[in-house]
């Protein structure tokens, strides 16, 4: 009887970008055009150097993101999902994943050429409806080039599309951002998913905080919970705190990252969760390209996590979804009782933090405005838990129920 093939989720970086936004921190590069055939050769040595690796998976998911992994070209990008259905054993149904800008995808007849390769799924990065607003933040294209794209994308046949959005921009009133999110609607996307804006440090626009003018953290709030209100009674599932879906259209790929599923993830700057080992590759192009023709090491981290230590990792990542915490699969994976977590829950609860529906806990829309406060509660409980037993177990007490 032949072993199950495990599911597998393949990340490939796309790190070139016409322009860098001014927010963005992500491992991107501009003006480097030159050296996109070489990290293609790369990516695609890199990737048949890996595969014997997952022979005993099955990939269900590949996400081509970036950077902008549309301005890479038809080509090139074929390419590369060609080489991976012929290494990789790739599901008939697979989500296959590309992220584009606006400005790099109204061509319909090279949406077309993707579609037909396999790609199955765009993500467009709209961000905003205001022009002004785009401008703020250096993007590059404009509302009607989105329009143009969403009209390519469906005469294309693509019919999962993905709409980024960022609420809390320079300026930004709620009432701009309600236009947005209409004007995002209007566009029918089957997916769609809003971000606050985080001031990273390092970018551009963190060198330039102080004479900017942001919606402070309150209005961010009220744009957040005007999002979910007015995206549930469009039909749009909220199901991660930043990710509202059509039914059946949630992110495959993504929800591998919150519910610890196996990805593997090629290219500069890219994390990789795969046979048991967290680890992740230098941010640093020429190194990758150079490591990949060489066989030289590539890695900026590695880490090894036996299964029954992701206990942290699990409950971080699960209270970012809606389906949240599940007590039985939490103490058939850790061996460990949920009810460490129980009194402060019940804390959470009574604030209007979280709720527990069909055996499940998870967090309220206004919870996940104080999630990172929530997760830190339940840390210090599973963390307390564990000194706990640890003492227990030093005196020779090694009872479950302590």
């Amino acid at each position: 009887m032949k072993t199950p093939l495990k599911p597998l989720g393949l990340y490939i970086h796309i790190p070139f970008c016409k322009q860098k936004c001014c927010y963005c921190d992500f491992y991107s590069l501009s003006g480097r055009e030159d050296r996109m055939d070489a990290y293609t050769d790369a990516l695609c040595a890199h990737l048949s150097e890996t595969a014997p690796f997952a022979s005993g998976h099955l990939v269900d998911t590949v996400y081509f993101g970036g950077g902008t992994p549309s301005y890479l070209g038809e080509k090139r990008l074929v390419r590369i999902l060609k080489l991976i259905r012929k290494k990789y054993h790739v599901a008939k149904d697979a989500e296959i994943t590309l992220e584009a800008n606006p400005d790099s995808a109204g061509d319909w007849k090279m949406l077309r050429s993707l579609r037909r390769a396999g790609f199955n799924r765009l993500s467009l990065g709209m961000q905003s409806a205001d022009d002004q607003e785009l401008r703020a933040i250096g993007r590059i294209h404009t509302m009607e080039q989105v329009r143009a794209a969403v009209e390519a994308a469906r005469k294309a046949k693509f019919e999962n599309l993905s709409l980024d959005l960022i609420y809390g921009l320079p300026d930004q009133t709620m009432e701009r951002w309600q236009e947005t999110l209409s004007a995002a609607a209007a566009l029918e996307p089957e997916h769609l998913s809003c971000y606050g804006l985080k001031v990273e440090e390092g970018t551009p626009l963190y060198a330039r905080r102080a004479e900017t003018n942001l919606p402070g953290d309150e209005a961010q709030a009220d744009m957040y919970l005007y999002t979910v209100d007015f995206l549930s009674r469009l039909g749009y599932a909220q199901y991660e705190i930043s990710n509202f879906a059509k039914p059946g259209f949630a992110s495959r790929h993504n929800l591998k990252y919150w519910t610890l599923g196996e990805y593997a993830g090629f290219g500069p700057g890219a994390h990789s969760d795969f046979g048991g080992v967290r680890y992740a590759y230098e941010r640093d192009l020429h190194a990758y390209i150079q490591g990949a023709r060489s066989h030289a090491p590539m890695l900026s981290e590695s880490e090894r996590i036996p299964p029954r230590d992701r206990d942290t990792e699990w409950v971080m990542l699960g209270l970012r979804t809606v389906q949240g915490l599940d007590p039985k699969e939490f103490e058939s994976r850790f061996r460990r009782r949920f009810q460490c977590f129980l009194p402060f829950l019940e804390q959470c609860r009574a604030a209007g933090y979280a709720v527990e529906e069909a055996g499940r806990w998870h967090l309220t829309p206004r919870g996940f405005l104080v999630s990172n406060q929530v997760i830190g509660g339940m840390l210090d409980a599973l963390a307390e838990d564990k000194r706990r037993r640890a003492e227990a177990a030093a005196r020779g007490d090694f009872r479950i129920d302590l």
